[in-house]
């Protein structure tokens, strides 16, 4: 495949996302680090860009000149990648859709559900495409459930569980913590842990189910004194066709780094899975011992296959995860055979649904709210 041209709005110097993206770009050979606009001080926005490599003449202070410039250029970039706060997701993504780029957001799509009823409709009367970067669906494991539960080995579902707890926001940040500073402030996030990790919760249920989320009744709640956004949530989930679940997330559970779980419960057998060690899957079937299954395995299904780079014993992680989804958006953009696993804009919609569902319910003491 020959490289597309990226551009990269957001994620200049101390972003810590920025950097993850810039590197699952480069993982495939798939794209190319052309132009960026890295922060809206010049000075600064240039000095980056001079550290990237990246010409003075394609950085930019300003999306919308970017967007503009770059659509002129016939060696304009081919998509842009959006790592900014959430609630400059949506109006820079807009200014590039309407220029025919494609776009690949950061999660959640936007701060706001107005904002993302608005990102829909641009990305609908667009020729760029729209992708949305829920990383964790790249691993293989995460793929290969996925094919599991739609290929019945489970049965009809009854029970998911997904949990996402950390610790890092058990106290008052610094006041030089970047990536604190702005998830602490309602104006920017859109939420607190709901919508930081609990839209991958949520995400990684319906994605490894198929299942659509049609009720739920959530409690949020701030737990350090002064914090305007709520550091946990606990959500009750009522999926299409019966089945129920749990979402618990959480950035004040102290003893947890990053633990992202996620258990799907059938008629004929379950699944386990741990984002901290994941190239294991755990799979039961009724009335037998539970089986390990590992990445790269003789029993890894094709849908794990297609996107294992490296032998059995080698651990893939969260790099590589990231780097799938940037590999899927190359063949989406370029009309290459797709696997049928790319998140976009209607999936961004459904978990910013699911934010404002969750804060809607929590305000009104826990009452069910019905989602479309």
């Amino acid at each position: 495949m020959a490289h597309l041209k990226l551009g990269m709005v957001g994620g200049g110097q101390g972003a810590f996302i920025g950097g993850v993206h810039r590197m699952a770009a480069r993982l495939d050979g798939c794209f190319d680090l052309v132009a960026g606009a890295f922060s809206s001080d010049p000075a600064r926005a240039h000095a980056f860009a001079a550290e990237l490599g990246i010409a003075d003449y394609r950085s930019y202070s300003d999306y919308n000149e970017m967007a503009k410039a770059e659509a002129a250029r016939s060696d304009g970039i081919d998509a842009v990648s959006i790592v900014t706060p959430n609630h400059l997701h949506g109006p820079i993504a807009e200014a590039f859709l309407a220029h025919d780029i494609s776009v690949i957001c950061d999660k959640p799509m936007t701060a706001t559900l107005a904002q993302a009823e608005s990102l829909v409709e641009a990305a609908k009367s667009s020729k760029g495409h729209f992708f949305l970067t829920h990383n964790y669906t790249g691993y293989p494991l995460i793929r290969q459930a996925r094919q599991m539960v739609a290929d019945g080995a489970l049965g009809d579902i009854r029970i998911v569980e997904a949990n996402y707890l950390q610790d890092w926001l058990s106290e008052a940040p610094a006041e030089d913590n970047k990536q604190a500073k702005w998830r602490m402030d309602p104006a920017q996030s859109g939420g607190g842990a709901i919508g930081d990790i609990g839209t991958h919760a949520h995400n990684l249920a319906c994605f490894v189910t198929g299942l659509h989320v049609t009720s739920l009744s959530a409690t949020l709640s701030s737990n350090v004194a002064g914090r305007l956004v709520d550091d946990d949530a606990r959500i009750t989930l009522q999926f299409e066709g019966g089945a129920r679940g749990h979402v618990w997330a959480s950035q004040v559970a102290i003893g947890n780094e990053n633990n992202l779980t996620l258990a799907v419960y059938g008629t004929k057998g379950s699944l386990r899975w741990v984002q901290e060690n994941p190239n294991v899957l755990w799979f039961a079937e009724l009335g037998t011992a539970p089986q390990m299954i590992t990445r790269a395995s003789g029993a890894a299904s094709p849908a794990a296959t297609a996107v294992t780079r490296i032998p059995a014993g080698h651990p893939e992680g969260y790099l590589e995860a990231f780097a799938t989804l940037y590999r899927e958006a190359a063949d989406a953009i370029t009309n290459q055979n797709l696997s049928g696993a790319t998140l976009g804009a209607q999936e961004g919609l459904d978990g910013v649904r699911f934010v404002d569902a969750c804060q809607r319910s929590s305000r009104d003491k826990a009452t069910w709210i019905d989602l479309p």
